[in-house]
């Protein structure tokens, strides 16, 4: 999830939105086994519950992993991670999208292989990039017809125009390597991927699955939406207000994400201070005054909403289930970001998985989340994309 600052940067590392359950028993979180070993990103680029933060965090996909608490604490078990991390926001959200389509992902990969290829010293990392770009153009080549078989009919028009600007952006790639211009091989596979990611997103037919109906009358955000988050540095030479643009994730976590964007519209952050960042998280959300979440004015009574977590194979979340042995449903406003370069976040582990809701990314600026402190404050969180898919907004609802 994320934006452009009055310095902006490349982005480098990916933020996950997420929220905790509360203040109260994340202190207490174990890593642990059991139930729920098989969470993982491939399916859900955002689901956990919700209650207390936005994340930085290298996320990864496609392998079982335990959320670390957010306390210093050593885990009592080990993990093996297998496969080297996703560590691009983009690239987990086009993952998580509800679609299964081997032909467009066959383009995809070779294309994302580029960033580890520029890596690579000297003339032969354009020698690396060459061999992506070939695999990637006979894929799209060879794939076309099931790729176009996979767009829903209603996109099928815009899919369309989409594979043909990305056939066209391959071989202006391909020349780029030719003129060995390596400055330009980077903003133009961020281009393709663009290109790739519209084409995925226009394989999804309406909203996949039901939500159970004990939560189907609350915001629902069904599909994604794109909020800036304003930020108000007050004691930072380096840093001016920055902007972090975050994508949210209603596809594996409707509910969570449907609940943040109804408070965003209510302006409900909209001069909040950051309450926590110590190289760990930054986090926000706890209002002023004894209550511990968002008191919804129509009805006196503090929402709260349900653990919501996508399981690696599964086709809708699951609600109320966690590893801990405590309030699964007890989220309400408090968000954080996880900061992956803590000792407690090592690059190829995912924390998150069966504990949070993990909901979003911050896209742009994310770098910066490690420059906030205590005291900046929020001026302004606003949708800038899909409201349209905001089901049941009780911002609405006059009380």
């Amino acid at each position: 999830m994320a934006a452009a600052l009055a310095s902006s940067r490349c982005c480098r590392r990916p933020s996950l939105l997420t929220t905790d359950r509360r203040r109260s028993s994340v202190a207490r979180c174990a890593l642990s086994g059991g139930k729920g070993n098989s969470f993982s990103w491939k399916e859900c680029a955002i689901s956990v519950a919700l209650s207390v933060g936005l994340i930085t965090v290298p996320p990864t996909f496609g392998w079982s992993a335990h959320a670390y608490p957010l306390e210093p604490v050593i885990p009592d078990i080990s993990v093996l991670i297998s496969g080297p991390p996703i560590k691009d926001p983009g690239a987990l959200l086009r993952y998580a999208l509800p679609i299964d389509n081997k032909a467009i992902r066959e383009v995809q990969k070779p294309l994302e292989d580029i960033t580890d290829s520029l890596k690579v010293s000297g003339v032969r990392a354009l020698d690396s990039v060459e061999r992506n770009v070939r695999q990637a153009s006979r894929a799209l080549t060879n794939g076309r017809s099931l790729i176009l078989s996979g767009l829903a009919e209603s996109k099928r028009a815009n899919g369309e125009k989409t594979l043909d600007k990305l056939a066209v952006g391959l071989e202006e790639l391909q020349r780029i390597i030719e003129d060995r211009n390596r400055n330009a091989v980077a903003p133009k596979q961020k281009e393709l991927l663009n290109y790739v990611g519209t084409v995925e997103e226009d394989m999804v037919d309406g909203f996949p699955y039901e939500v159970p109906e004990e939560y189907n009358n609350m915001p629902l955000l069904k599909g994604r939406a794109t909020v800036d988050m304003t930020v108000k540095i007050k004691d930072n030479p380096n840093v001016e207000d920055c902007v972090f643009r975050i994508v949210l994730d209603g596809y594996n976590a409707p509910v969570t994400s449907g609940n943040f964007v109804d408070l965003v519209e209510r302006k409900f952050y909209d001069g909040m201070e950051i309450q926590r960042a110590d190289g760990f998280v930054v986090q926000t959300g706890d209002p002023e005054g004894p209550a511990e979440g968002f008191i919804d004015p129509s009805t006196g009574k503090s929402r709260t909403i349900p653990l919501e977590i996508m399981v690696d194979g599964d086709k809708a979340p699951i609600y109320g289930e966690t590893l801990e042995e405590f309030d699964d449903n007890s989220a309400s406003s408090q968000v954080f970001w996880l900061l992956k370069e803590s000792e407690l976040t090592p690059s190829n582990s995912n924390i998150l998985d069966g504990r949070y809701s993990v909901f979003g990314y911050v896209t742009e600026n994310e770098d910066f989340l490690a420059d906030l402190k205590v005291g900046d404050v929020i001026e302004s969180i606003q949708v800038v994309s899909g409201l349209d898919n905001l089901v049941n907004p009780s911002y609405k609802i006059v009380g």
